[in-house]
């Protein structure tokens, strides 16, 4: 079993802190809801997993993946929010809440207990669109649902990294404008990273610059 450590906490909530400045200087004061799109993550996460139970549906699980990686960008938002982007807080607060999973199993909410293990992925996600729409967070259901997504720490950090070279690409293309196009071939955004992900070693130290690179190469013109 993997866990957080105390340098992919602080790179990561340094990372989303410059990506929510990017989109706006004044975030902290505007204090935007970024709880309501966890909501909407997980409501598409659902869709890729498939959940219609009158046709036969595929589990997309690498853009099933994709979906926890953007629920996790406004989770840390969320924490960083909570603590006015004091970083350090932020991150020691974190890095409590994954320190005290391994005691943690089960939630209450609404009056009623739910227990991780009893829970289908479905369920899990139905549950956390539950508890953002009434501004709770809670790291143990997030852990849980990482890893029936097939996910540890270890390929979220590195998962995590990668969206975020998209959302900078994206911004650096127009996102905010309304000019960025999504679908590039016929194909979202998302997909062509998750293909240039296993081309590049996401060791190298210039993987995130490789990684812009190849979108920058990809995107139409």
């Amino acid at each position: 079993m993997t866990i957080l450590l105390e340098s992919q906490a602080h790179l990561m909530l340094s990372l989303q802190s410059r990506m929510n400045a990017k989109v706006d200087p004044l975030w902290v004061q505007k204090r935007f809801p970024y709880l309501r799109a966890v909501v909407i993550e997980a409501a598409e996460a659902i869709e890729h997993h498939g959940w219609k139970w009158w046709k036969k549906q595929d589990c997309d699980l690498p853009q099933l993946q994709m979906e926890i990686i953007d629920i996790w960008h406004f989770i840390l938002s969320e924490i960083l929010l909570q603590h006015e982007d004091d970083q350090a807080l932020a991150s020691k607060a974190l890095l409590q809440e994954t320190g005290a999973i391994k005691h943690s199993s089960s939630l209450e909410f609404d009056t009623q207990t739910y227990h991780f293990q009893d829970l289908s992925l479905v369920a899990k996600l139905e549950l956390l669109i539950g508890l953002s729409t009434a501004r709770r967070v809670d790291i143990p259901l997030f852990k849980s649902i990482m890893e029936d997504c097939g996910l540890n720490w270890e390929s979220l950090f590195k998962q995590y990294v990668s969206k975020n070279v998209l959302n900078f690409f994206r911004q650096d293309h127009g996102y905010k404008e309304g000019t960025y196009h999504k679908l590039w071939q016929g194909r979202e955004d998302n997909e062509h990273l998750v293909e240039l992900m296993d081309s590049l070693d996401t060791a190298d130290l210039s993987y995130p610059e490789l990684l812009y690179s190849g979108l920058k190469q990809r995107y139409p013109s």
